[in-house]
């Protein structure tokens, strides 16, 4: 008998767009349906608990436990590291559909080293990205408005992804996000 073979879904999009909201509504909708695993990044970055969901790694550590194949996919964004931790593969060997918030950057590297890969792209209205990024309070107005214009496409070319977008309200937000989700588990 063959082992099940879940998937990795990467969610993407440009800063602001609410991926990690979406992320932890989509969680909290599955929390009983066992077949989803919600992956925590790694970041070296300290954690801020009311706007990050990630776990923070300084970046000495962070160069070690790469080295050491802690993780299974790793980027720079930012001027920051990111991780996602080599569990994604027991998940994924156990038939789950492992969803984890990633760069567009890592995007052909995890859909070449994962085949059962899909990607969701999270988009939202500028003004809104630019309401939200403001309120993070990571930045400047002016750090927010550059940031903002240098943005380029959020998948690489011949890449098909699922679109959510995320301008209206959370709860349609989270449904489109879950129903996504479902239809992804459904093709295992």
């Amino acid at each position: 008998m063959a082992r099940p073979l879940g998937s990795l879904v990467l969610v993407v999009g440009p800063s602001g767009v609410g991926k990690d909201t979406l992320i932890d509504g989509a969680s909290r909708a599955l929390d009983n349906d066992k077949r989803f695993v919600f992956v925590r990044r790694v970041v070296t970055r300290p954690a801020d608990i009311e706007l990050d969901e990630h776990d923070p790694l300084p970046p000495d550590d962070f160069a070690r436990a790469e080295a050491a194949g802690r993780f299974c996919l790793a980027w720079d964004a930012h001027n920051l590291r990111y991780g996602l931790p080599i569990s994604v593969e027991t998940d994924i060997a156990l038939g789950k559909t492992v969803v984890a918030s990633v760069s567009r950057h890592v995007v052909a590297e995890a859909m070449a080293k994962y085949p059962a890969c899909a990607v969701v792209l999270v988009t939202a209205e500028i003004s809104l990205r630019a309401e939200r990024l403001i309120a993070r309070g990571r930045e400047s107005r002016q750090q927010v408005t550059s940031r903002l214009a240098r943005e380029t496409a959020a998948v690489p070319s011949g890449v098909n992804p699922i679109i959510i977008d995320n301008s209206g309200s959370l709860a349609i937000g989270v449904t489109a996000f879950v129903m996504a989700l479902r239809a992804i588990a459904a093709q295992e």
